[in-house]
Formats: C-alpha cells, sequence, structure tokens
C-alpha cells in the first residue's frame, strides 16, 4: 500500500507543479490572465499562488507535513475556481462550458485534497515512505 499511496501522491501533483513552474516563469503572461479576471495585484498574487503551488506540492510528493501541502493546495483551489473560472458570467456557450470544466476541476481537486488532508491527518503516521508524520492529528 506504502508505493500505491506514493505513486497516488506523486501523479496527484503533477499538475500543481507543472503550474506552480509557469507561475513563476510566465509570471507576466498569467498575471495578465489574472488582471483580465479582477484579481488585484495581479504579478504579486501570481509569484504567490507560484509558490503556494509550488510548496504543495512538494509537501505531498516527498512526504513532508502532507497534510499541510494538501491544505495549501486546498487554499489555492477553492479561490482560484471561483475567481478565475466564473462560468456562470459567460454569456457565450462554448466559454460557458470552457470555465464550467474548469471551474469543476479546481473543485473536484480541492475536494481530492481535503481528503489527503483527512487520511494523512488520520493515517499519515502510519503510511510509510513519508519523511515526517503529518503535522495536524485527526481521530
Amino acid at each position: 500500500m506504502d508505493v500505491l499511496v506514493l505513486v497516488g501522491r506523486i501523479i496527484f501533483v503533477v499538475l500543481f507543479l507543472s503550474s506552480a513552474f509557469a507561475h513563476l516563469t510566465q509570471t507576466k503572461v498569467l498575471a495578465g490572465y489574472a488582471a483580465s479576471r479582477g484579481v488585484p495585484a495581479p504579478v504579486p498574487a501570481t509569484v504567490a499562488s507560484g509558490v503556494l503551488l509550488l510548496a504543495g506540492a512538494l509537501s505531498v510528493a516527498l512526504g513532508i507535513w502532507a497534510d499541510l501541502g494538501a491544505l495549501l493546495l486546498a487554499v489555492f483551489l477553492f479561490p482560484t475556481a471561483l475567481l478565475m473560472h466564473p462560468f456562470w458570467k459567460e454569456s457565450e456557450a462554448q466559454a460557458r462550458q470552457l470555465e464550467m470544466t474548469m471551474f469543476f476541476k479546481d473543485t473536484a481537486l480541492g475536494g481530492a485534497a481535503l481528503m489527503l488532508i483527512a487520511f494523512f491527518s488520520y493515517a499519515g503516521g502510519d503510511l510509510g515512505l513519508t519523511i515526517t508524520k503529518p503535522l495536524f492529528g485527526i481521530g
């Protein structure tokens, strides 16, 4: 089971590592998109979200306070769904569908991150292949 959990953690965070890399290397482009969505201070917000993504993803992948890492990812995902993908504001059908897909992708991944918080907080100390025990204790 330990290897299965490790493989799952790594697969789960690939998207976040890729996004973190983009946020930190293509900051101006992504900040322009954030500005178009009304995000205040888009350049600092883009850099901060990149750091948040990187810290959360590495934490989950490496098993260093993986519950905290999952919390960081959830903190990114839920506001991002609301701020960046408000499909209810789109009038054109194709744009609305795309934003709806992105909104529900972010909320589904946020839900998975919440489950990881509970999983690691409850059973994390008994899981192998982590560097630290969980930061939070549930149960």
